[in-house]
């Protein structure tokens, strides 16, 4: 893929990843730890965060735990005095922590459902990009991640042969939808920054990966999930921006 190879400087690298406790998040900074880079671990809950923290850490990982709720304006601030604490600039956002919903079908759900899932899904990557974009425009590559779904995907939704085509919810495919057009319009307006989205799955091969979020029903590993998430994580300063892939390549909006 033109534009998507690694990159590297004499400095750390910096990364901040929001729902990083377990899963998608927590494999995405065990394997960038991997690569020297420092990890700044956000986990809502303070104890899972330290548990992950430390066992990486235990492997050699240069990680920091944040504890960070991405639906709490207060607690994204705190976030932000933390890092600041550490590092004067960030290279790299990943907004990966997401809520699943409860599929309701269509025919009952509320809004009041609907704005619970995108309290995190859609205005949590907000109030967190918002926040450290500070930090982000200090960075001589700042890059952010926005981790969202098929399911986001109008091209996969409208495709019969596409399972999530006939998973009938409202909240969780909507709220990722609307992360994909927040993302396109924030690579629009910020040039200087690469935002792109990335997806977990394999489109073509109509699969996803095995998180808690689908109970562990994916076909893939959490460690072949992340492979779309370290590569846009990874662009070297003449990648793209405004693009949404997969661990295959781009995929359709």
């Amino acid at each position: 893929m033109n534009g998507m190879t690694t990159t590297e400087t004499t400095e750390q690298t910096t990364v901040l990843i929001t729902g990083a406790n377990k899963g998608l998040g927590l494999e995405a900074a065990r394997r960038l730890a991997g690569h020297g880079w420092k990890v700044f671990l956000g986990s809502r809950d303070e104890g899972r965060g330290r548990a992950a923290a430390d066992k990486l850490a235990a492997d050699g990982a240069d990680v920091v735990m944040v504890p960070l709720d991405v639906t709490s304006e207060e607690s994204v601030a705190d976030a932000v005095r933390l890092v600041r604490e550490h590092t004067d600039r960030l290279d790299v956002l990943i907004n990966n922590a997401g809520a699943p919903g409860r599929a309701v079908p269509p025919a009952e759900a509320t809004a009041e459902e609907i704005h619970s899932v995108y309290d995190t899904n859609v205005y949590g990557p907000v109030r967190v990009t918002h926040a450290f974009l500070p930090l982000l425009q200090k960075a001589g590559n700042p890059r952010v991640v926005m981790v969202s779904s098929g399911g986001g995907s109008f091209a996969v939704v409208t495709d019969p042969e596409q399972p999530v085509s006939a998973m009938h919810e409202l909240a969780y495919s909507s709220s990722k939808a609307a992360l994909n057009m927040i993302t396109v319009r924030y690579a629009q307006a910020l040039p200087h920054i690469k935002f792109n989205v990335a997806t977990p799955g394999e489109v073509a091969n109509r699969t996803f990966a095995a998180t808690d979020m689908n109970r562990h029903t994916g076909q893939l590993t959490v460690t072949e999930g992340t492979d779309s998430i370290l590569r846009l994580a990874m662009l070297d300063a003449d990648g793209p921006s405004g693009i949404f892939v997969d661990r295959l390549g781009p995929i359709a909006w």
